[in-house]
């Protein structure tokens, strides 16, 4: 892992303006295979619209200078309480997510830590020349999306439209990153040690 964070040490994303854009409500660092990316993608139903809604009115009164980041960063807070129908939890639906992720690990990107929470994703990945980061997570969605509907007999939308990814600043960075992404079943009082949560790297790279 240590070796694969070496390119984002040198780099300053901040310096590449024109790699900013906004696919919808969040901004995105579209940073190539030069930056490592830690994304945060959910199920659509796994956090209540009038608890966001919520989010963003107080936002607006306290007149918070990047409300949208304050909101995607009160949205990982609170997935952990798996809201809503947390389709991961069945295995075969975890199955069909983690094989696709593992699928294109030294295709389209080089995978460095992944969990598979009942309601959402976390992944820690540097795309390959040639594949960005919107197209990559866009493959790994629409996927998953059909075989998990297929598998459960129902229709319409499986994942939140939008991902939330940040750019590795640093090697400190990058082991937080791994370690808070493999912690994060701990976390969730879901199991005593991150090798103990079957759909994640820390579980993976021990077998």
């Amino acid at each position: 892992m240590q070796a694969g964070c070496l390119h984002s040490q040198l780099m300053n994303p901040h310096e590449y303006p024109n790699r900013w854009h906004s696919r919808g409500r969040l901004p995105h660092f579209e940073g190539g295979e030069i930056f490592l990316q830690f994304v945060t993608f959910r199920l659509f139903d796994s956090i209540p619209p009038s608890k966001i809604r919520k989010w963003q009115l107080e936002l607006e009164s306290e007149e918070t200078t990047d409300a949208q980041r304050e909101i995607a960063i009160r949205i990982e807070k609170h997935l952990d309480r798996g809201y809503g129908n947390a389709f991961l939890k069945n295995r075969k639906v975890a199955e069909i997510v983690e094989n696709s992720l593992l699928h294109w690990d030294g295709k389209k990107y080089k995978l460095f830590a992944w969990v598979i929470m009942p309601n959402h994703v976390y992944l820690l990945l540097r795309p390959k020349k040639g594949f960005a980061l919107a197209e990559i997570m866009h493959s790994i969605k629409s996927f998953t999306a059909n075989k998990a509907n297929e598998l459960l007999n129902r229709q319409g939308d499986f994942w939140q439209h939008e991902s939330f990814d940040r750019f590795i600043r640093n090697h400190e960075h990058f082991m937080r990153v791994v370690g808070y992404i493999e912690n994060n079943p701990v976390k969730a009082g879901l199991c005593l040690e991150p090798s103990e949560w079957r759909y994640s790297s820390a579980y993976y790279f021990q077998t």
